[in-house]
């Protein structure tokens, strides 16, 4: 499948997050539009409402802290990326790398301190700014010899979600 551009990848990233709570029953909110103010849609159940930021890839990874890197180390930028984040705004990762035209995109679910253990424990215990769905370290590497992956139980189920929100839902 060609590549579609980063606006692509954003869009339908959201859509694909949407459509997955919606298929579990949850109400969703959608907000629309570039830069959205810590979270881009909205899913509620009962009396629980859950912030969801989407970050969608096409490459096998997120970028999340690099823009908070300048003049600092990894561990440094991860804890102010993590400080910029609401404790109750979770993450649906959405990625397309690897999935044809006709198949869902592979989708996670995370609490910014889960992002945040992931990354400090990155590249060997260095620390990372990007976010490997499975990625292993070359023998160059600082953190050579060593698997950095998305954990299994971040897997965007009808269990995660439940669990999102018994945690994080207000």
């Amino acid at each position: 499948m060609e590549k579609m551009t980063s606006w692509h990848v954003g869009v339908a990233a959201e859509a694909f997050a949407a459509a997955q709570f919606a298929r579990l029953r949850y109400d969703v909110s959608v907000q629309y539009g570039a830069n959205q103010p810590e979270y881009d849609l909205i899913a509620v159940f009962e009396d629980k409402m859950l912030k969801i930021s989407v970050k969608g890839s096409q490459d096998g990874s997120w970028g999340l802290t690099q823009n908070y890197k300048k003049g600092l180390d990894y561990h440094e930028a991860i804890q102010k990326w993590l400080n910029a984040h609401h404790k109750k705004t979770v993450f649906c990762l959405v990625q397309f790398q690897g999935t044809m035209e006709n198949e869902m995109p592979r989708m996670y679910l995370a609490s910014p301190a889960e992002i945040a253990e992931k990354l400090n424990a990155s590249a060997g215990g260095r620390g990372e700014t990007i976010l490997y769905e499975y990625h292993k370290w070359g023998s160059r590497a600082a953190g050579r010899g060593t698997i950095d992956r998305v954990p299994d139980e971040w897997k965007f189920t009808a269990e995660r979600a439940r669990y999102m929100f018994e945690t994080y839902g207000q």
